[in-house]
Formats: structure tokens, sequence, C-alpha cells
């Protein structure tokens, strides 16, 4: 069973502001802050999502082929998740709409402040 997933930053403050509003729009928020990290957590105030400066104080790099995938409750939040996120510095990955390779499947991509991708979908 997964527990949580560790997105590396290499601006906490500005990383704060962007998944503050970002993983809003999905029924997310912050349930813990420190200056190296802070957690997120859905309904269930289980932090699943991390947002860290690393460990070993290297900088945080994205991976090729990685990427964090989060369910929306419906379209509007998949719409919601992906504008907020053009808005506040990601880069398009793939706009709102449905997408061929699973039936009936809704999804968008971002690329992060620090290029890190994210997915948000739904099966409708």
């Amino acid at each position: 069973m997964l527990s949580g997933v560790c997105i590396g930053t290499n601006n906490m403050p500005a990383a704060a502001e962007f998944y503050d509003a970002v993983l809003a729009t999905i029924g997310m928020r912050c349930l813990f802050s420190e200056a190296h990290e802070r957690g997120y957590a859905g309904s269930d105030d289980n932090i699943s999502v991390y947002i860290v400066i690393p460990y070993n104080e290297q900088r945080a790099t994205f991976g090729n082929g990685t990427q964090i995938m989060f369910y929306a409750p419906d379209i509007e939040a998949i719409k919601a998740f992906y504008t907020t996120a053009i808005k506040l510095g990601a880069k398009d990955e793939g706009a709102p709409g449905p997408r061929d390779y699973h039936p009936n499947y809704y999804g968008a991509y971002v690329r992060d402040l620090d290029g890190n991708k994210l997915h948000v979908a739904l099966r409708l």
C-alpha cells in the first residue's frame, strides 16, 4: 500500500504558494508545514503528498517518465487544477480533455515550477 509521495523543490516559498492553490482545486490542503517540508491531505486528513527540499541538500530534479497522478472529483476540478497551475507558472503538458488511451478517461498534465510532471484525471 502506498503511503505517500514526495515532490522535490528548490524554492519552498514558491512551491508552497503553487501547491496550496493547485491542490485546493481537488480538495487537498496543507496540514503540516516546516521550512524544508510541507504535507498535504484530502478529506481524510491523512497526509499523502509532501513537498520537500531534498534531505541531502542537493538540487531537486525530476525523473524522465515520472509523474505524480491525482484523481479529481469532477471535470470542473480538472479544469481548475490545470488553469490554476498554468496561472501560477506551470508549463502545459496536455490541456484538459478526453484521452483515447483509456475508456471514459478525462485528464490534464502540467509541469510544476521545478519541472515535476503532474497529472490530474477522472474516469467518467
